[in-house]
């Protein structure tokens, strides 16, 4: 580069094959470094493959926690209306209801609530068409049906199967969920397995239910128990294991409970 006045040089460079050579390899190693800075630091990380199944996990795992929370949040709200109207006198104290029996009030209530013409339709058609499923002994013993409680909400992944020796219905739910009792009846076992899960077993004359892989109990060993009462709690890491006994005979609970 001259100086067009004086024509006296005021800088210059070379240009060469290995310097371009050079400075196009530093260029792209440069823009591969910012791109992956601007994938790794940042959120549009979870638009590409890949990504996203982890943030739909999250959000999964953060939708239930919230239900969680909100159910929670219901029950102490009932608690405390309950003891605010004792305090005022408004209710005598020996008529207040345990959080467990509020929640299966609330929880029929919510039912009541959801339930509508069609699906009172589509239930007396099933029950027409599958009566025999819906008998807790039948073609076993005479005694009389008796109708269980819906244990936990989930999704079955693994129907009992006698043949394979596999009397235990699998049952995945979300993290925190309640195990609920499936009847009136009491605990007789809770009994901690080697991967610090609990199987808690439950007695409801004439037959006996029997819960594995709960990651915290609610009860203690012989505490009685309502149809619908809480009686140990899911991390969501482990499936629930449901097994239905009467008198030593394998009951099928697919057969005997309304999922």
């Amino acid at each position: 580069m001259l100086d067009d006045t004086t024509l006296r040089e005021v800088f210059h460079f070379r240009v060469s094959l290995v310097g371009a050579i050079g400075v196009i390899t530093v260029g792209v190693v440069t823009f591969i470094l910012l791109l992956s800075a601007l994938i790794v630091l940042t959120p549009i990380r979870n638009i590409l493959p890949g990504y996203n199944a982890s943030l739909r996990q999250q959000l999964v795992d953060e939708a239930a926690r919230v239900d969680s929370l909100q159910a929670d949040l219901t029950l102490q709200r009932q608690y405390l209306n309950v003891i605010r109207q004792v305090m005022t006198g408004d209710i005598q104290t020996d008529s207040v209801q345990s959080l467990d029996s509020l929640q299966r009030v609330e929880r029929e209530r919510i039912l009541e609530q959801q339930r509508s013409e069609a699906t009172e339709a589509f239930k007396s058609e099933y029950e027409l068409k599958e009566r025999d499923r819906l008998m807790l002994f039948d073609n076993l013993s005479n005694r009389t049906v008796q109708q269980l409680y819906r244990p936990v909400r989930g999704a079955i992944v693994q129907s009992a199967n006698p043949d394979e020796h596999r009397y235990y219905t699998t049952i995945r739910t979300a993290k925190n969920e309640h195990v609920l009792s499936a009847t009136r009846g009491h605990i007789v076992l809770i009994e901690r397995a080697e991967d610090y899960s609990y199987t808690i077993a439950v007695q409801h004359p004439p037959f006996m239910t029997i819960y594995r892989h709960i990651a915290k109990p609610l009860k203690t060993q012989g505490a009685q128990l309502e149809a619908g009462d809480a009686i140990g709690m899911m991390d969501g890491r482990k499936d629930l294991e449901l097994e239905i006994w009467d008198a030593g005979v394998f009951v099928d609970p697919e057969k005997v409970i309304v999922w």
